[in-house]
């Protein structure tokens, strides 16, 4: 069976030191790992949290967060190299915490939550971008081969990117980083509006995807959106998918007329029979489509 985890932002944001206490009550619901966001120097202490995760008896995966101060896209040289810099401190941390993959969208140019808008580029600039962005994973993968941490870029929608979209533009990028250190992850909430299919999308990618977020089209808990998962999971086990697979549901239950769902808001009530829910749902379709009658 999959390892199942969570977001650490399910809970905080930052996750520090006083929310260690949450790995317990994680592992207490059925998940096998938390989806850690990669610290700020300084945000916690790693043995710490090494520590606490042992303790707990919980693995680790962790979700790298680049800026347009490192950005593996960027023109600007300084930018460009922070971003190479910022891939391999994760990997530092990934090592000091235990975990095994470092996911996220790796090659950077953040849209709506760097406040910039998408803009045309000329044909130039979209191939530069797309060869810094080659050399610049090959460049972080080299890091982490040396560690056994592998690099996860993943795609996302077209709000949040405009480099990276959909499963066709991630093989096409891995298939020119050619590094046994650099794979794909997919998010279902991403997917959702980029792929004309799931389940084909994730066929396609096949056996290079090392990390998978199931997330409903809503970022609600699975099983209350519109996310096909008797088909995504079969699709899972078509390509033998049988890594990590992490959840995201923090949309709160808040409807009010313009409140921002974009934007991200702690917990404001005890979401553990839920969460647990959400472990036993995914779990179950995991095993019951694997046959087909």
């Amino acid at each position: 069976m999959n390892p199942v985890g969570l977001i650490s932002m399910q809970y905080a944001r930052p996750f520090t030191a006083e929310h260690f206490r949450l790995f317990r009550q994680m592992k207490s619901l059925g998940f096998d790992f938390v989806e850690l966001l990669v610290p700020e120097p300084g945000e916690i202490d790693l043995n710490g949290a090494r520590h606490a995760l042992d303790d707990a008896g919980l693995d680790v995966v962790l979700a790298a967060r680049v800026n347009l101060q490192r950005n593996l896209s960027s023109d600007d040289a300084q930018a460009h190299q922070a971003g190479i810099d910022y891939l391999r401190y994760a990997v530092d941390c990934a090592i000091a915490l235990g975990a095994k993959i470092v996911g996220g969208p790796l090659t950077g140019n953040p849209l709506v939550f760097a406040g910039r808008p998408p803009a045309p580029v000329e044909e130039g600039e979209r191939l530069a971008r797309q060869e810094r962005c080659v050399s610049g994973l090959q460049k972080a993968g080299a890091h982490a081969n040396e560690t056994g941490v592998r690099l996860a870029v993943e795609p996302l929608n077209r709000f949040e990117s405009d480099v990276l979209c959909t499963t066709a533009q991630a093989i096409e990028l891995l298939d020119a980083v050619d590094h046994p250190s650099v794979g794909l992850m997919l998010d279902t909430f991403h997917m959702n509006m980029e792929e004309a299919s799931i389940p084909e999308a994730i066929r396609l990618a096949g056996d290079r995807t090392i990390h998978f977020q199931a997330n409903e089209n809503h970022r609600g808990f699975l099983g209350t959106g519109a996310i096909d998962w008797v088909e995504v999971c079969r699709a899972l086990h078509d390509v033998g998918y049988r890594g990590p697979i992490s959840l995201e549901p923090f949309r709160r239950n808040d409807d009010r007329f313009g409140v921002p769902f974009a934007q991200w808001r702690p917990p404001h009530e005890d979401e553990s029979e839920r969460l647990a829910a959400s472990v036993s749902f995914l779990n179950s379709h995991l095993t019951l489509t694997r046959y087909r009658r």
